[in-house]
């Protein structure tokens, strides 16, 4: 008996293959991942309509080397069709239509579609394709379209009546084990999240601060005022005063500096803190549809098989007419029917899930790529305004003397 989507390889030769060729086992990398697309959702500013405008993103796909154009509308609409193509795979969610700042709605849709253009299994699937490469204006439609020609991956993939052959023994503990592990490493990522957007605030907030600092002292420098004659003759604050006056450009410096720096940390740390975040998010959620989607209904239909069973051996006790004894044999059988195929969709949704926990872990290096960035961003700041502090430094020195600049202890030591 001959195994669909491998020619010529029978099932029994195909489950003795190595572990490392076990269709279970998802063959990735990290870098393979990110190598498979990056996709860039840019901002287009309003437009259409004197009342109502609408935002629109150009959404640029390297891999498949096309821009093209999205409301959130369409989005949504995809998100819709992926959940119903994918109910077995981690489907990340949307941000909410209304949020208080665009430009975070953007970039959550980027995270959006950079994590399923790179998930292995939807990369190349033609909704996928439809949504990054189709011009016309009812791509809505078309998405429709090409959801109903192939239905749900049950009804596609070469392995949905084939995953019981190719599961662990032990997959339930294995599954309980990973899911635990994943829910410790999701709270962990969330207060990393927390704590570097606080960062990132703090930089930005020591740039307003510097910056208003240099202006402050801009403005009393700027003070034209006489010097009162009660002053000491060797007042040098009318010197002093005037050099203040310069100093604001060094802070203007530092400020922009510094608000580099929270940029840099909100880019480069925050944003990939929040796409792995994103993705732990749908594992979570993966694993709620499995339990309250195909195990309840799993066990709803035994239920009912249970109770048309009962039915008819109360049936054969008791002489009814033959019309409805055929009847409710009829409905068994469709019952049994359906209780195999959801036995198959079960098993399936656990191979899936298998593939899924695989993949996360697969991104779980990201961490250092975090890390890695997080460090940079500090190297890079610290280097560039302690490069200006320093030129402050000799400036003051030039303008007030080493030894003005040399404070006395304001207590004894």
């Amino acid at each position: 008996q001959f195994t669909p989507g491998f020619p010529g390889v029978d099932r029994a030769t195909l489950r003795m293959q190595p572990t490392q060729e076990s269709p279970l086992t998802v063959p990735q990398t990290l870098g393979k991942l990110l190598a498979r697309d990056t996709v860039q959702v840019e901002l287009i500013p309003e437009k259409k309509g004197l009342f109502l405008k609408h935002v629109e993103y150009q959404i640029t796909s390297q891999h498949f080397k096309i821009s093209v154009y999205r409301r959130y509308s369409d989005f949504d609409v995809f998100h819709e069709l992926l959940l119903q193509r994918f109910a077995y795979r981690m489907v990340p969610a949307l941000p909410p239509k209304r949020m208080d700042f665009i430009e975070g709605r953007r970039r959550a849709l980027g995270r959006f579609i950079n994590l399923v253009a790179r998930h292995p299994f939807f990369s190349e699937d033609e909704l996928v394709k439809t949504f990054l490469t189709f011009n016309g204006s009812d791509v809505q439609v078309k998405m429709r379209d090409a959801c109903k020609k192939m239905g749900d991956e049950f009804m596609t993939n070469t392995m949905a009546t084939l995953a019981k052959d190719y599961l662990p023994a032990d997959i339930q503990a294995q599954f309980s084990s990973s899911r635990e592990l994943i829910r410790n490493i999701h709270n962990s990522f969330h207060k990393l999240r927390d704590r570097a957007e606080k960062m990132a605030e703090r930089s930005k907030e020591n740039a307003t601060d510097l910056l208003m600092f240099g202006r402050e002292l801009s403005t009393l420098g700027s003070d034209g005022s006489p010097i009162p004659s009660l002053a000491s003759s060797q007042s040098t604050w009318g010197i002093l005063r005037q050099s203040l006056k310069g100093l604001s450009v060094e802070f203007a410096l530092l400020a922009d500096k510094g608000a580099q720096q929270g940029r840099r940390e909100e880019d480069d740390v925050v944003e990939k803190l929040n796409l792995f975040l994103d993705l732990l998010q749908s594992y979570r959620d993966l694993c709620e549809r499995h339990e309250k989607g195909v195990l309840h209904e799993h066990q709803r239909a035994l239920q009912k098989y249970g109770m048309m069973k009962r039915q008819m051996m109360s049936a054969t006790v008791q002489p009814k007419e033959q019309v409805s004894v055929e009847q409710l044999e009829s409905r068994i059988v469709q019952q049994e029917n359906a209780i195999q195929t959801m036995e198959l969709r079960n098993y399936f949704s656990l191979f899936c899930l298998h593939q899924e926990t695989q993949l996360i872990f697969t991104y779980l290096p990201i961490t250092s790529h975090i890390l890695g960035a997080f460090v940079n961003s500090q190297v890079q700041g610290h280097q560039e305004m302690g490069a200006v502090w320093n030129d402050l430094q000799q400036k003051l020195g030039c303008l007030f003397g080493v030894d003005e600049m040399q404070s006395p202890p304001l207590t004894p030591k």
